[in-house]
């Protein structure tokens, strides 16, 4: 048998990676949801055939759906019966290798010359899957059936027929359920181009081939993830990451993360981390390993993504703990804030011992806030889903980022533009949340404020958000980025939500307002050590204020023409030391 030259295999590589790209364009391309459209929340994938293991993913999906993606398709191998060309199984169990039950996946059997070669999967976050508040983000839930509407796998096209019977199920129960149709088309369409796709590159290059690179890749991935981690020195480094509260207890949850270098090898250990909680802030199984995997990813970025990366990760069960939720325990807030506090304790556990390769924690929340109510202009019901970006953390050499996307994906804020066309809502405020990057030789980026207005009906708006009680941590003596604030302007009367980032169910009316500043990033190094320049530049920026450098920098700036005063800010430094 010939051996796989180079340039085969870098081409059979891309090949794999471009028919998820084209998966991916297709679906935001069609779906209806401005969530979708816009924000791009969502995700395509190889998986296989008998393994479900992850071959190749996107380039433009979410990170975190890579690991629970492998999980939900495995689940419908197990669970699949009279698998046939065209079948497309939809699936948002939590406990079945799923996130939230708003992030819905389809996985369609792709047959090569009759025969079962793999599976294609995606995931598309629908705006609504009923439950008890609109968007589902139920903040006070206890149980999951308060979420929303759990599907199992089941086929909801057979042979490339939709089942009407089970859409009208599914239709029946959730808000909005009008737009629906247009994302489910536009989800099945996705994995239609995937398999053209596909077929293409196995008719191009062959079976053999494109198998045998697919191994071979999976063999390079691994070797390439423990080469990495064999630089890390051995040792047990310890990182602590906490979550508000879970909604309904207003205590924080402590994620305790223990990793283990050991040669080529990492070794996850959470057990220490809090028990099982009542409210929503529980993580299935598969979303804490996948919050795993993205933060590792994150410190190795140049690394291919497939089931070979994960390999040298080896994550305890963290049995007994809020990370490992089992059914009927609510989760809505897992995907969107838990991971990325999983992936924050990685980052705060390794960031001392490998700091050249990483960075003072992220804002760390994607802001999940939904409106939902009855449009009195267009006669019609709505669910406005938001998510906003933060500031990124400092790192050795520079700045964090300012309105960056979340930890776990390339989502971003649907255009204000778009929001106010299709909602009956005014953004009165969108700006920079200053003064919110924690101080540090290499400051934190910033958060940003907004404010929407309701112009039209009623609404109740609902929030599941983090960072509220304490700011993302910084590193190496840098201090901690601003927390994420929430207030609701009621009749002229100001609410703050009793858990800071967490509530549900907030009737508004005409008049009202919702207005959210989110977290900036931690500071990364001794913020005395920051160059006195770029502090002052900061200040004519509006970044900070002159007093607020000069407690957090100890920069003093002079008066009269706003530069740097040398001799006092030595003084102060000295002294501050």
């Amino acid at each position: 048998m010939k051996d796989l030259d180079p340039i085969t295999l870098a081409v059979i590589h891309n090949g794999l990676i471009q028919v998820c790209n084209e998966m991916d364009l297709a679906f935001v391309r069609s779906a209806f949801s401005p969530v979708i459209s816009e924000a791009l929340d969502r995700s395509d994938g190889i998986y296989a055939a008998d393994t479900g293991e992850l071959i190749a993913q996107g380039e433009l999906g979410l990170p975190i759906f890579v690991g629970t993606m492998q999980f939900s398709t495995q689940a419908v191998i197990e669970r699949a019966k009279d698998v046939k060309p065209g079948d497309i199984y939809i699936v948002n169990d939590p406990y079945l290798g799923g996130t939230h039950l708003m992030d819905v996946k389809f996985v369609r059997p792709f047959f090569y010359q009759g025969k079962l070669w793999s599976w294609l999967a995606n995931t598309g976050h629908w705006p609504d899957l009923g439950g008890s508040v609109p968007g589902g983000f139920s903040a006070h839930a206890t149980e999951v059936e308060q979420e929303g509407l759990r599907l199992p796998p089941v086929k909801l096209f057979k042979q490339g027929k939709l089942d009407e019977e089970i859409l009208s199920i599914i239709l029946s129960n959730i808000r909005i359920a009008d737009q629906r149709i247009g994302d489910i088309k536009a989800q099945a369409a996705a994995l239609t181009i995937g398999e053209q796709r596909l077929t293409d590159l196995l008719d191009r290059y062959g079976e053999d081939v494109v198998s045998r690179s697919i191994k071979e890749l999976k063999t390079r991935a691994t070797d390439q993830m423990k080469a990495k981690i064999a630089d890390i020195p051995d040792g047990t480094y310890h990182g602590i990451a906490y979550v508000d509260s879970d909604g309904v207890v207003d205590e924080p949850l402590k994620i305790d993360m223990k990793v283990t270098s050991k040669g080529d090898e990492l070794q996850f250990d959470m057990s220490g981390s809090s028990a099982p909680c009542r409210g929503p802030m529980n993580s299935v199984l598969a979303t804490t390993k996948s919050s795993i995997y993205l933060a590792i990813k994150h410190i190795f970025p140049e690394i291919p993504i497939n089931a070979g990366t994960f390999e040298p990760l080896k994550i305890k069960d963290p049995e007994g703990t809020f990370l490992y939720a089992k059914y009927p325990r609510p989760v809505s807030g897992c995907a969107a804030e838990v991971s990325q506090r999983i992936a924050e304790s990685v980052f705060n556990a390794l960031v001392d011992v490998i700091p050249d390769l990483l960075f003072a924690a992220p804002a760390g929340t994607s802001g999940n806030l939904a409106v939902g109510g009855y449009d009195p202009a267009r006669d019609k019901a709505y669910v406005m889903y938001v998510i906003s970006g933060g500031g990124y953390g400092g790192y050795q050499g520079s700045d964090g980022l300012s309105n960056g996307c979340s930890t776990i994906g390339i989502s971003k804020t649907t255009p204000i533009e778009v929001m106010e066309q299709y909602y009956p809502i005014l953004f009165e405020e969108y700006s920079l949340h200053e003064g919110s990057g924690g101080a540090g030789k290499y400051r934190g980026g910033f958060g940003v404020n907004y404010k929407i207005k309701l112009r039209r009906g009623s609404a109740r708006a609902s929030m599941v958000m983090d960072h509220g009680r304490f700011g993302p941590v910084g590193a190496l003596g840098g201090a901690d980025g601003g927390t994420n604030k929430v207030s609701i302007e009621i009749a002229g009367k100001t609410y703050i939500p009793p858990h800071l980032s967490k509530d549900q169910d907030i009737q508004i009316e005409v008049g009202d307002s919702v207005s959210v500043s989110t977290p900036g990033g931690g500071g990364f190094g001794n913020p005395y050590e920051r160059n006195p320049e770029l502090v002052a530049q900061d200040v004519v920026r509006g970044y900070y204020s002159r007093e607020e450098v000069k407690q957090r920098f100890g920069v003093v700036l002079d008066r009269a023409k706003g530069e740097v005063n040398v001799s006092e800010t030595e003084a102060l430094r000295a002294k501050l030391a």
